[in-house]
């Protein structure tokens, strides 16, 4: 039976370009949605720009532009980004569109009718130099637990304390620096306390097979119960005052909707938006009951939908998420890649460096599972994972028969095959169930093991059977034939089981072969006598120096003349002195002389060390470094280094950093290999600044 699909993926937020989070998840999505068309399902895949909110409107001002002039600008270069990496939706639109207008509106006013919306006034923190109410991320201040300065206003990053922006200590605005007023203002709130709204959202959230487990345990965090065994949830502030560029609150003169109440609703309005592009009826697809709606999200949203959207949708009369789909992050050495931090990877960089889009999405999709867990990008195993498997093991299979078909046979397939030809073609044919399962099942890491070990059973046939040996025998031209011939039905078997991940490459075999659109229900069958086209190159190897120049920290000057591994011959360590600094520069970083009181393996990372310094205060740091490759945990403790004490903490997968410990290193690691953290000279007491 074919399945009707309506899937979307997170709206990115529309204040910035595309980064590597945003294409990790749209890759994943859209290798389900391919391998969903592959066997016959009628999909609808469909996403838009996060068009609202205070963030936005913050930029757009800064910016001297209007809000609707600020999104434009962002939205005209996402078609680089998702052309450049294949990713098919089917409909692009933006939360700022009519139909998102029309519809958000109609959901507040159904959950209105049904009295789930209630108003209450509140107090909030107030600039009154930009004259507006502040969101709690445009609020800073000490830290009511811990003390720590320059904490947002909803959270500590040093202690990881929850709190409101009413709690912070020394307030700030980060927009004028003025300190913030309490003033109060009337709130509209969607009414989760409802116990009808408990009801619902545990019986929904409870379903077998709509969450993930991890998800699941997630939630229940959620509902607390108090001493009598009481379930509860809070309500749910859905209003924003003006200024504010968003939706308007119908009957509410000056109230918008805050974000994240029209975000969702942004699934909806852009098939909406679509479905009139195609002349489908919006209305009669979302009634059927035979239509899956599935959002692909990250971890990092999960509350909202799972808690308020099928909520907002449940009790305005709509039909709620079948299946919602979360995944980890994408990390690098551990972290977070964070474009702000320097630490992530640029999908534009990745392009213009002429770095072949589906090497980056064969990595991806081989490092996932169903599961909500980080993938970690390493760029050693990047190249060895592209060069190995796709180059050396899927196209060699190709490159290996090819030719003697061309030269030999004029292109022409045999249709008869020895038994051990035919035994390898049954074999890599009836695989196509268990592909189909994995790929059904988001276990895309599985799914490509198990295609490179059908790979690697064919170049098992090859070597065993030697075509370019055979092809100097006299005599065996027909063996000869008939390998050849079992290697590129293999091929095309092999390609049927890759196009949802390499969509562009599939496409070129299509055309080498001479054959239609590759679904699934062609692995139930060979080619037989057939005639090919002319086989051409497929794929190039990854050059590891792409990595370097793709991994590497903008220059803040024009390089010099370089030749090598990119560093002057004479250049001190292998890498030319930055350009020169002014003493106040130096002196804005705060170097200290820390006791390493003791130093462990980290659980999880090849990389890092976790390290507790005494730096002479009053409690001891917490420092991850990544000094693993060079020193063993006995060998520090004890021992004196350097601290750069006022980094910023951290946030890493493993906890928080709290400073950098120093090390120096060449800076081609592999030709010079050595790593050496600082240490002063006998003497030295933990706290003693360095000048």
């Amino acid at each position: 039976m074919t399945r009707k699909l309506f899937v979307t993926t997170a709206l990115p937020y529309a204040n910035a370009p595309f980064h590597i989070g945003h294409m990790m998840e749209y890759i994943q999505a859209d290798i389900w949605v391919r391998f969903q068309r592959m066997v016959g399902n009628e999909v609808h895949f469909v996403c838009a720009d996060d068009a609202h909110g205070a963030p936005i409107m913050i930029a757009a001002d800064k910016a001297g532009k209007t809000p609707q002039q600020f999104v434009a600008e962002i939205a005209a270069g996402r078609k680089q980004y998702l052309d450049g990496f294949h990713i098919s939706f089917d409909n692009w639109h933006s939360t700022d569109g009519a139909e998102n207008h029309e519809l958000a509106q109609d959901i507040y006013r159904a959950l209105r009718k049904q009295g789930l919306i209630g108003e209450r006034n509140i107090e909030q923190f107030f600039d009154p130099v930009k004259g507006m109410f502040l969101p709690d991320r445009y609020i800073k201040g000490d830290c009511p637990r811990c003390s720590a300065k320059d904490q947002y206003g909803d959270n500590c990053e040093v202690c990881g304390a929850v709190y409101s922006p009413t709690d912070l200590k020394n307030p700030y605005s980060t927009l004028t620096g003025a300190t913030p007023v309490l003033k109060s203002s009337d709130h509209y709130f969607f009414q989760l306390s409802a116990q009808r709204c408990i009801d619902f959202l545990r019986e929904w959230t409870s379903k077998p097979g709509r969450l993930q487990p991890e998800v699941l345990n997630k939630i229940k965090e959620w509902f607390s119960v108090d001493e009598q065994g009481h379930v509860a949830l809070n309500d749910w502030d859905i209003s924003r005052d003006s200024p504010y560029f968003g939706i308007e609150i119908p009957d509410a003169p000056g109230k918008y909707f805050y974000v994240w109440l029209d975000a969702p609703v942004g699934y909806l309005a852009s098939l909406k938006n679509y479905f009139a592009k195609t002349g489908s009826d919006f209305d009669a697809f979302m009634a059927d009951p035979e239509v899956e709606q599935i959002h692909i999200i990250g971890k990092d949203i999960i509350t909202f939908h799972t808690l308020f959207w099928p909520a907002m949708l449940h009790f305005s009369g709509r039909k709620v998420p079948d299946h919602i789909y979360v995944h980890g992050f994408i990390t690098l050495g551990g972290d977070k890649m964070s474009k702000s931090r320097g630490t992530g990877i640029s999908p534009l960089k990745y392009l213009e460096l002429g770095m072949n889009a589906e090497w980056l999405r064969y990595y991806i999709a081989a490092k996932l599972n169903a599961k909500v867990e980080d993938i970690e990008f390493t760029p050693d195993d990047f190249v060895a994972r592209v060069n190995s498997d796709l180059v050396g093991k899927f196209i060699n299979i190709a490159s290996r028969a090819a030719g003697f078909l061309s030269k030999r046979f004029d292109g022409i397939l045999a249709s008869d095959h020895a038994a051990d030809g035919t035994k390898l073609l049954q074999t890599l044919m009836t695989q196509s169930h268990e592909v189909q399962r994995l790929y059904e099942e988001r276990e895309f890491g599985k799914a490509l093991r198990e295609v490179m070990l059908l790979a690697d059973r064919v170049n098992e046939y090859v070597d065993q059977n030697k075509p370019w040996e055979l092809a100097k025998q006299p005599g065996t031209d027909a063996r000869l034939h008939e390998v050849c011939s079992v290697c590129i039905e293999a091929f095309r078997l092999l390609t049927i089981y890759l196009k949802p991940v390499l969509p562009a490459l599939a496409r070129e075999v299509e055309n080498y072969l001479r054959v239609e659109n590759l679904s699934f229900s062609d692995a139930d069958k060979l080619l037989g006598k057939h005639v090919i086209g002319a086989y051409t190159h497929l794929m190039q190897r990854v050059d590891p120096k792409m990595l370097v120049d793709l991994l590497a920290a903008p220059a803040s000057a024009p390089p010099a003349a370089v030749e090598g591994n990119g560093a002057a011959e004479d250049d001190p360590g292998g890498e030319a002195i930055a350009e020169t600094i002014a003493i106040g520069d130096f002196a804005k970083i705060d170097l200290r002389i820390a006791k390493i009181v003791s130093a462990e393996h980290v659980e999880g990372s090849d990389k890092l060390l976790r390290l507790t310094l005494d730096v002479g205060e009053s409690k001891t740091r917490n420092v991850f470094s990544g000094i693993k490759c060079a020193y063993k945990p006995e060998e520090l403790a004890g021992k004196f280094t350097v601290l750069v004490a006022n980094l910023a903490p951290r946030k890493m997968k493993f906890g928080v950093s709290e400073g950098m410990v120093l090390a120096a290193s060449h800076a081609d690691e592999k030709t010079h290999p050595g790593l050496y953290i600082l240490e002063p000279w006998p003497g030295a007491t933990p706290g003693l600044r360095i000048r």
